[in-house]
């Protein structure tokens, strides 16, 4: 087919129009048709309502007028509207019957040549094809809401859909400013709505079985996982009264779901999210949006694995069944429900065998056939390809690239790295030679390429963190050199402080004395629910001499210091963490798993503009207000001779993710 240069789009619906806009935009004339002048009216003003926000942005070329002047309005005539038409694209009610019912009409009406393509975000392609004489030139194109702003399309192929419709489909979606996914086969829900789906049932069924509240539920997808939302708060948004439609035309075609029963009751009450003024959470008025609080620490206790496990599954089907290729899977659910990575991505970060081992579980509390994880999975942990950890899971991975020195261990997980304390026998206790090997792991760590390493994660081997100074090592020591030796200590964590690269301590068990100084100059520190915390030396008749008298008293204010210093005692993790000391505190089997999603979520971020950030915290929170402003607007000043920066404004306004390179 020749370059598409007129766009009929039927039905003027949120996604209609929004279809109508992408294409004018693009240059491209429209004949935009709905059943009422109502309809199609409020379409227009809705138009022209976000182009004109778009060009008070500087992101439209041309001014509103000319671009409404490429759309063409018509009432209940779609036989006009299709007319000259080189592409075809219905986007009305999500009934199967309506719309056979409007391709058969715009089948009598358009050219040979003009190819179909339906909006449906959960039939099968061939159910509407069957409608038609030429079943091979209609092809799925599922935009996102709000389509001008959303920067995926699924394309789909129907059972009788022929490479030309595909292409050109593709090819459409590209004019558009689209990324492009293509789902090979066509099953119900494509691809984002069968991995939205199991999330949706999962986060329902981990509070109606009690492990979990609606809070902590979504407090865990948004600041464990990294998701915008959570799935009740998605859901809100959303309608739960279409979320249960769109369930149940994915079951009536062959999607194996048991139906959570907290989502019926909400319809039931009337109660169906945002738009009634509640439904999960209440809101101000219906259709009137206040994010609710969820607080960051209510999640702890979920179990993330199990949460997404049944998302997983569905995502491995999908690729087992040649229905899509792991790239798209995990482009299609980046960019459509806006993860921080991939579903696959993800799972390789969790460990597939830790997936499977959820879902064996799952499956057997319940005897559920869609907990059984696919033989996709089951396969690649019986080969050993369990993820990143592994060097291989869906993905290929640099291999971890581990250095034994005599007290530490330097792991490489570009772009992460670890420092792993390893005196397990003497509880990872700082000595001489210690000291030594920090620093010239820190150096290492310093001058490494932000390609190899961009997050730094501390962390003790065996069951404590790190248990102070040893005591022994230093019996019979002077005070000059005593002295000393505190200096060294200072000089070594200021080292940890101002290195340009974040730095987080993964505490997993006792940080006491030096332990806890050295975490205390880390940026971020997250504790197990089983580690203690002190500042013991009182006891020894000392006092705290690698900063613990300094950094406490900032961290966590004078008096709290001063009590922990003052009475030498110990305190739980929790304890900590309400007395702002640790950020926060998992489940000690899942430390690991929270470190270097926390590692690999910084990593992901401007690596200059993380420099300049930790620079401006720490070295004004020493120096007057007017001088810490200062400096702060002279960083802020200098990120914008930054490529990043360039990179991050592209980014935004392309509605992508941002690819920095620390230039």
């Amino acid at each position: 087919m020749s370059r598409v240069s007129k766009v009929a789009v039927i039905g003027a619906g949120t996604m209609g129009h929004g279809i109508a806009e992408l294409a004018a935009m693009a240059g491209l004339h429209v004949g935009l048709v709905d059943v009422s002048d109502d309809i199609v009216r409020r379409a227009l003003s809705q138009i022209e309502w976000s182009l004109r926000k778009l060009w008070e942005k500087g992101q439209l070329r041309e001014d509103v007028g000319t671009v409404m002047a490429r759309i063409t309005t018509f009432v209940g005539d779609i036989r006009s509207a299709v007319a000259g038409a080189d592409f075809v694209i219905e986007a009305v009610v999500e009934d199967v019957n309506a719309k056979r019912s409007v391709f058969r009409e715009a089948e009598e009406a358009a050219p040979q040549h003009a190819v179909f393509a339906t909006n449906t975000s959960s039939i099968p392609i061939t159910e509407i094809a069957e409608a038609l004489s030429d079943r091979g030139r209609l092809v799925g194109m599922h935009f996102f809401n709000p389509p001008v702003l959303m920067p995926l399309v699924e394309v789909v192929r129907g059972r009788y859909t022929v490479d030309r419709a595909v292409d050109a489909a593709i090819g459409l979606a590209r004019v558009l400013g689209k990324e492009v996914v293509l789902v090979n086969r066509d099953v119900p829900g494509f691809i984002v709505n069968r991995v939205l789906a199991r999330l949706f049932q999962e986060a329902c069924w981990t509070v109606a079985r009690g492990w979990g509240d609606i809070p902590a539920v979504d407090a865990a997808l948004r600041y464990r996982v990294g998701l915008p939302m959570g799935m009740f708060e998605l859901a809100d948004l959303t309608g739960i009264d279409v979320l249960v439609s769109i369930g149940r035309v994915m079951m009536e075609r062959g999607f194996k779901m048991h139906p959570c029963p907290l989502f019926e009751e909400k319809v039931r009450a009337g109660e169906v999210g945002l738009k009634a003024g509640r439904g999960f959470y209440s809101y101000p008025a219906p259709g009137k949006y206040a994010r609710p609080d969820v607080p960051r620490d209510a999640g702890t206790g979920v179990d993330v694995v199990r949460l997404l496990a049944p998302a997983i599954n569905e995502a491995a089907f999908l690729v087992q069944e040649g229905i899509a290729a792991p790239r798209d899977v995990d482009k299609a659910v980046a960019l459509g429900l806006n993860f921080p990575m991939g579903i696959l991505q993800l799972a390789d970060e969790l460990g597939l065998d830790n997936v499977v081992g959820a879902l064996e579980t799952l499956r057997g509390a319940t005897g559920w056939e869609e907990y059984e994880p696919v033989s996709l999975l089951r396969d690649m942990v019986a080969q050993g390809r369990l993820g990143r950890k592994a060097g291989r899971g869906f993905y290929e991975y640099v291999p971890a690239e581990e250095k034994a020195m005599e007290t530490i261990k330097l792991r490489y997980e570009p772009p992460i790295a670890w420092i792993i304390l390893n005196r397990p026998e003497r509880l990872n206790a700082i000595n001489i030679k210690m000291m030594e090997e920090l620093g010239s792991a820190l150096d290492e760590l310093e001058a490494a390429d932000y390609d190899k390493v961009r997050a730094i994660i501390i962390t003790g081997s065996g069951r404590a963190f790190c248990a102070g100074a040893d005591v022994q090592a230093f019996l019979g020591t002077t005070p000059i050199l005593a002295y000393r030796l505190s200096r060294k200590l200072q000089s070594l964590f200021d080292k940890v402080e101002s290195l340009s690269k974040p730095v987080i301590a993964a505490i997993n068990g006792p940080a006491l004395g030096g332990g806890l100084e050295l975490a205390l100059a880390c940026d971020i520190r997250i504790a197990a629910e089983t580690a203690q915390i002190g500042q013991p030396e009182i006891n020894l008749g000392l006092i705290p001499g690698a900063g613990g008298t300094q950094r406490l008293a900032r961290i966590a204010g004078p008096a709290r210091a001063k009590e922990l210093v003052l009475t030498g005692d110990m305190i739980g993790a929790r304890e900590a963490e309400r007395m702002g000391i640790v950020n926060r505190v998992v489940p000690p089997d899942r430390l690991e798993e929270e470190a270097r999603a926390t590692a690999l979520k910084l990593a992901s971020r401007p690596p200059i503009a993380l420099m300049a950030a930790k620079h401006a915290i720490n070295f004004g929170a020493d120096a007057p207000l007017r001088d810490a402003l200062d400096l702060e607007a002279s960083l802020f000043a200098l990120l914008f001779t930054t490529e990043d920066l360039i990179e991050g404004v592209s980014a935004f306004l392309q509605k992508r993710k941002p690819n920095f390179r620390g230039k």
